[in-house]
């Protein structure tokens, strides 16, 4: 698995936020269309029957101020012993058949996303509802990445940007 932007991409699929676990709710992207899972969900949606998918409550920092914030919670995990869950944040997807939100946690150290990756990442999140950035796209470089884990910063910036077509460096 490896983290880019919102997005916890594994060999087979792509979540919104982390994977989900046990009953933990969750949004899968797969090649064939968009599922929302846990308790008790069994929604999904054909990529053509969905028209938008939008987040919200995400918590954005600049790189400095999400730094500070989360050596601030790594210590205090290491004073109390108490970690906490990352932050959840909610998925809307707008699908032919109504809207359905959906919470997640985010999958990101801190909970915590700068504000580029979370501008490039609901770009991306319209690329891939319009159909012109397929999931396979994403699936592809995946699968390429092997097992090298989460890129850097500046990598995860520069697939965000290659994925959503914006040529800024």
């Amino acid at each position: 698995m490896a983290l880019v932007g919102l997005f916890w991409i594994t060999e087979d699929c792509v979540y919104v936020g982390a994977e989900p676990v046990g009953a933990a709710t969750g949004v899968r992207l797969t090649e064939d269309g968009v599922e929302a899972l846990g308790l008790g969900r069994g929604e999904s949606w054909r990529w053509d029957r969905v028209r938008r998918i939008e987040v919200r409550d995400v918590a954005v920092r600049s790189a400095a101020r999400r730094l500070v914030s989360v050596a601030f919670d790594n210590l205090m995990v290491m004073v109390t012993g108490d970690g906490e869950l990352p932050p959840a944040f909610t998925v809307c997807v707008d699908a032919a058949d109504g809207p359905v939100e959906v919470s997640v946690v985010s999958a990101v150290t801190g909970g915590v996303y700068t504000p580029a990756e979370y501008e490039l990442s609901r770009a991306l999140l319209t690329r891939l509802t319009d159909g012109s950035t397929p999931v396979g796209e994403l699936l592809a470089w995946r699968r390429d990445h092997g097992t090298g884990g989460t890129p850097s910063r500046a990598e995860r910036e520069a697939l965000l940007r290659k994925w959503t077509g914006d040529d800024r460096v």
